[in-house]
C-alpha cells in the first residue's frame, strides 16, 4: 500500500474572495478532491472562497500578517513560510501574489506562476514598473506562467519578454450542461430578456450595458437581469433610476450557482472594458445562449464567425449600435446558439481543463500538458 502524502499545494492570490482564479480553484480542487493537499494564502485575509470548496478537499487558510510598504516588505517572511512548510509545488496567482515570486528568489521549491488578467489600473496598458518585474521574477528565473488566454500569451512574450518555452496558454473550462428550452427565464411570457453575469467592478462596466438597455426599453419592452455584486451595485442602481429602467433592471445579488438564472437568458451580454477569457461567456455559450460582447482579450477568436457581428468596440457607443442591431437579428439566435455551444464543447471543455492543471499540479511545470 502507498503510504506517500499527496504532493502540497501553496496557493498566493490576492485575495480568496471568489473571482475568475479563484473560481478556476474551486473547481479544480473540488474536482481532485484528496488527490492533492492545498495551502491557501490570501493577502487581504478574505477566504470567502472556501465556502464553495467541497468537504473533499484537503485544505486550509494560511494566514500570515502582510505588511504594507513596498515590492519586498514581505519578502524574508515569505521566504521563512516556504523554507518551513517546504510545498511541493508554490502557485502565484497574478499581479497580487508576485511577493511570493519574489520570495522564492533564490528558489525555495518549484514555482508555477498563472495570469488571468488584469485590473482597471493595467486596462488600456502595461504598467513599465510591473513589467520590468515580470520580466526579472518571472523570466530570469525561468519560472513557468501558464496564461488564461492568448491575448496573455502574446503580452507574455511580446512585452515581458519571456520565452515561448516558458508560457503555455491552458484554456478555463466550464461544464457542458444539457440545453434548456427558451423560455425557461423567470420574466414574463414574450418579454425580452436581456443578461450579464459579472464582477460589480470598474473594469466589468456594467454601466455600459445599463445605458445600452435604456436604448433598448425606448423601442420596446425588455428585463435586464444582472447577477453578481460588487462595490458598484449602488452606482448601477442609481443610473437605472436616472434612466428610468429600474423597474426592469434586476439585480440578483451574488448567486452561488448563476447557471440558474443565466441559461434562461434570451440574450447574454458582456459590456467589460478588460477581459481575457471570460467564464461567464464560456458558460452562456455552453448553455445555448445567443451571447453578445465587447471585442476585448479573446473574446473575438472564442465567439464563432457566424455570430461576429455580436461583437463590438468596448465604448458606450458601439456597443449600444451593437445590442439593438443583435436585437434586430433575432431569427439568428438560434444559429448563434448552437454554433457558440459546439465551440465551447470542442475547446473550452471542464475535462480538458482538469487535464491540463492535473499535470501542472503534478509535475510542477508545463511540458506534461496535453496541448
Amino acid at each position: 500500500m502507498n503510504s506517500t502524502p499527496p504532493r502540497l499545494l501553496l496557493h498566493a492570490f490576492s485575495t480568496f474572495k471568489l473571482g475568475g482564479p479563484q473560481a478556476r480553484f474551486v473547481q479544480l480542487a473540488n474536482a481532485f478532491g484528496g488527490r492533492y493537499r492545498h495551502l491557501v494564502m490570501a493577502m487581504d485575509d478574505n477566504y470567502e472562497a472556501g465556502q464553495r470548496l467541497d468537504s473533499s478537499v484537503d485544505w486550509q487558510p494560511l494566514r500570515l500578517p502582510v505588511r504594507r510598504g513596498g515590492m519586498l516588505a514581505n519578502r524574508r517572511a515569505f521566504r521563512a513560510e516556504l523554507k518551513a512548510r517546504r510545498p511541493d509545488l508554490l502557485l502565484t496567482y497574478n499581479w497580487g501574489a508576485i511577493e511570493w515570486a519574489a520570495a522564492n528568489v533564490p528558489a525555495v521549491v518549484p514555482h508555477v506562476h498563472a495570469e488571468d488578467g488584469f485590473g482597471p489600473e493595467e486596462s488600456c496598458r502595461q504598467l513599465p514598473r510591473r513589467v520590468w518585474m515580470r520580466r526579472v521574477l518571472l523570466g530570469w528565473t525561468g519560472t513557468p506562467v501558464v496564461v488564461a488566454s492568448r491575448n496573455l500569451e502574446r503580452i507574455a512574450t511580446r512585452a515581458w519578454h519571456l520565452p515561448s518555452r516558458q508560457v503555455r496558454f491552458v484554456a478555463n473550462g466550464v461544464d457542458i450542461p444539457t440545453p434548456r428550452a427558451r423560455g425557461d427565464a423567470a420574466s414574463p411570457e414574450g418579454v425580452l430578456t436581456i443578461g450579464t453575469v459579472a464582477g460589480l467592478r470598474p473594469e466589468k462596466n456594467v454601466a455600459r450595458l445599463v445605458r445600452a438597455f435604456a436604448a433598448v426599453r425606448r423601442r420596446q419592452c425588455a428585463r435586464l437581469v444582472i447577477v453578481g455584486d460588487g462595490a458598484e451595485r449602488v452606482m448601477l442602481e442609481d443610473l437605472a433610476r436616472d434612466l428610468h429602467v429600474l423597474d426592469d433592471v434586476e439585480f440578483t445579488g451574488y448567486l452561488a450557482d448563476p447557471l440558474v438564472r443565466l441559461a434562461g437568458f434570451d440574450l447574454f451580454a458582456l459590456s467589460s472594458n478588460t477581459e481575457q477569457l471570460p467564464i461567464s461567456l464560456l458558460e452562456a455559450m455552453a448553455c445555448g445562449v445567443p451571447v453578445l460582447a465587447t471585442r476585448v482579450g479573446d473574446v473575438a477568436d472564442v465567439v464563432p464567425a457566424v455570430a461576429a457581428v455580436a461583437v463590438c468596440e468596448a465604448d458606450d457607443h458601439s456597443f449600444e449600435q451593437a445590442l439593438l442591431a443583435a436585437i434586430d437579428a433575432r431569427p439568428d439566435w438560434p444559429a448563434w446558439a448552437e454554433a457558440g455551444r459546439a465551440r465551447v464543447v470542442q475547446e473550452y471543455s471542464k475535462a480538458r481543463m482538469l487535464q491540463d492543471w492535473d499535470a501542472i499540479f503534478l509535475h510542477g511545470n508545463l511540458s506534461k500538458t496535453s496541448h
